[in-house]
């Protein structure tokens, strides 16, 4: 049995706490929230036991001597010293993505789990979605046939966020799908955007969990203002180039991705009710000057159930039982996505320059 604290149960925290509580080898023993109403709200919503301690001061922590493990969903400016503090003190820890805004702050993190001989864990939910799971499969194993290209888009009205712009909000779900399809990571990046809401200097406390925690927006966010729409290119080692739209401006939700190849595409459709991941199957036959489609048929493929986030929670706690570090959402894999990111916020600082990703070691794992 892991005996496990949530650090914060705003809007993502609650969930997570939800599946530990749930979860037959976890044991939920502590909750740490800034706010006393929302230690109320979560006491009352999930009947908690007397015995499990609600605090507002994550120092309190240290009262409970066989505590193991914490999962942090606070806002990202907060991480670094949370998780700091937590492997410190000998926990392991689950972070709420990013892992925190500064690859240098991600390596060291990384690095502290590994000496102190303890699990560092990304929430990068959708890595545990079956649809991506399987997507993973088909791509991996040569059905598409030589891969051409890949598009997504995440759109949406709101909610508009005041502590970071739209690309840290939206990109790093789409980019880690495509990192783990394809099996590798980006060399260079591209990024243009527009800012209509909140121009420079604006921006407040804020995070994923709304005001818990003090936060503050990015330095370079701040001076040139949050953008709410946000055009993406990724190139990788072998060619293969992506094109992310982003924007929380648009009516129009979407949470579509796609990688096209020479036999055919395979689509991750999020919104569709009956239809989550779809291989259309297709290609072209040449006669004389002519390209004319031959094969072409759509096939639903059919996905393994279950919540991603559960998956998210039974991976972390069977890292720690069998202490085996979870490679397909490590620290590792959340240092390489934050490293992505800011590359990309450089190229949107600098009118959508072509930025190199400096060369890392790490590896997706397949």
């Amino acid at each position: 049995m892991t005996k496990i604290a949530i650090i914060g149960v705003g809007r993502w925290g609650v969930h997570l706490l939800r599946n530990f509580l749930a979860h037959p080898q976890a044991d939920v023993v502590a909750v740490v929230d800034p706010h006393p109403e929302r230690l109320a709200v979560v006491k009352q919503q999930f009947n908690l036991d007397e015995s499990i301690l609600l605090t507002t001061q994550f120092s309190d922590l240290r009262q409970i001597p066989e505590l193991s493990a914490v999962a942090i969903a606070t806002p990202a400016t907060t991480h670094y010293h949370l998780i700091q503090d937590a492997l410190k003190g000998g926990y392991h820890v689950l972070a709420e993505k990013p892992l925190t805004l500064d690859p240098t702050e991600c390596e060291e993190l990384c690095q502290l789990a590994q000496h102190q001989q303890l699990i560092l864990m990304v929430d990068h939910t959708y890595l545990f979605h079956p649809a991506v799971e399987e997507g993973q499969a088909v791509v991996q194993a040569g059905k598409l046939g030589e891969l051409r290209y890949g598009y997504a888009a995440r759109t949406h009205l709101g909610p508009v966020r005041q502590d970071v712009d739209a690309l840290w909000d939206l990109a790093i779900h789409d980019i880690a799908i495509f990192n783990n399809w394809l099996g590798q990571v980006p060399v260079s990046v591209q990024a243009t955007g527009t800012v209509w809401l909140q121009g420079g200097s604006s921006g407040r406390d804020g995070g994923d969990e709304g005001e818990s925690f003090s936060s503050s927006p990015l330095p370079s966010q701040k001076s040139a203002g949050l953008a709410d729409l946000v055009w993406v290119t990724l190139t990788y080692p072998d060619g293969f180039k992506e094109y992310i739209h982003l924007c929380w401006l648009n009516t129009d939700k979407q949470r579509r991705l796609a990688v096209v190849g020479s036999h055919g595409t395979l689509i991750f459709d999020e919104m569709s009710p009956s239809a989550k991941l779809t291989l259309l199957h297709g290609e072209f036959e040449r006669q004389k000057n002519l390209f004319i489609p031959v094969n072409q048929s759509r096939e639903v493929l059919e996905l393994k159930s279950g919540e991603p986030l559960q998956r998210v929670c039974d991976r972390f706690i069977t890292s720690i039982l069998q202490n085996t570090p979870p490679e397909i959402s490590s620290g590792w894999v959340g240092t390489e996505l934050v490293k992505i990111l800011s590359a990309l916020t450089a190229s949107l600082n600098q009118g959508g320059q072509i930025i190199p990703i400096q060369n890392s070691k790490f590896k997706i794992q397949n």
